[in-house]
């Protein structure tokens, strides 16, 4: 039976979502790890992943017309958040207006960030220093996948993990205390290298899904055709392919390797 005629549809808001987010997210498998951790690190960075979690069922999971709405509405809390830190952890101007179009809020300043993941967020931001860019480009990253479905060449696809995955390595350095210059590089590699590496299992899922993360260039050099994804059987073109982007993933992993060395777990997370 539908809808109806003249019935106002209801469609979830910013703060539902995050509050959804947020409930599944402390029972997920990540959550489970951080119980290792010392009191103060678990509750930071489960602020944390309640927040990318957030962001992400607003980017995939909502109705296709109100993500841009959601994702807009986040970005303006997250800027509410930061008004009241230091002004040095304030996000830079963006190049790119279609990326960063709330992060900003309208009007006069509000009390304080109303949705729920965001508030979360205060005490982790003002303990350890995290820059608001981190989590904006979070944001970003999926207000590109409302836009952009292709990507021409390799340098594009880094482009995107740069906003996508890389913040979320930056954000953790932060919170353990040891983000430096040197190891926000290697973390940079390996983020890099992890979000290619998920990019290369989903071929096949991306796809249905619309998109396609593989380079067009590279689809173009191996031979491979949009409809060739779609097979049951991967090809021998297709599998040239594959090989040559998961090498390339590696090669980032090993590049970024050295942040194993230089980030000790015990120096950085003492006991509570």
């Amino acid at each position: 039976m539908g809808e109806p005629r003249g019935a106002t549809v209801a469609f979830p808001s910013a703060e539902a979502i995050g509050s959804a987010a947020a409930a599944q997210a402390s029972g997920e498998n990540f959550p489970v790890a951080l119980r290792l951790l010392p009191g103060r690190y678990r509750r930071r960075l489960e602020a944390v992943y309640g927040f990318a979690r957030a962001v992400d069922d607003m980017g995939d999971e909502a109705p296709p017309g109100e993500r841009a709405r959601l994702l807009d509405a986040l970005e303006a809390d997250l800027g509410r958040l930061y008004q009241f830190q230091d002004p040095a952890l304030r996000e830079e101007p963006a190049g790119d207006p279609v990326l960063s179009r709330a992060s900003v809020p309208p009007g006069p300043p509000q009390a304080g960030p109303q949705i729920g993941v965001v508030r979360a967020l205060a005490p982790v931001v003002g303990a350890c220093a995290i820059p608001q860019q981190a989590f904006a480009d979070r944001i970003r990253a999926n207000r590109q996948d409302q836009v952009v479905s292709r990507y021409p060449r390799f340098s594009d696809l880094v482009g995107y993990c740069r906003l996508s995955a890389n913040p979320v390595g930056r954000i953790v350095l932060h919170v353990f205390g040891a983000a430096t210059p040197e190891r926000m590089i290697l973390s940079d590699r390996v983020c890099t290298a992890l979000q290619l590496a998920e990019h290369w299992q989903d071929v096949a899922e991306d796809f249905q899904a619309g998109r396609i993360y593989l380079p067009a260039e590279d689809l173009e050099r191996f031979g491979v055709a949009e409809s060739d994804l779609a097979a049951a059987t991967a090809g021998p073109q297709l599998r040239a392919l594959m090989a040559f982007e998961v090498e390339r993933a590696r090669q980032l992993l090993d590049e970024g390797a050295p942040l194993v060395d230089c980030v000790a777990l015990k120096k950085c997370v003492p006991a509570d």
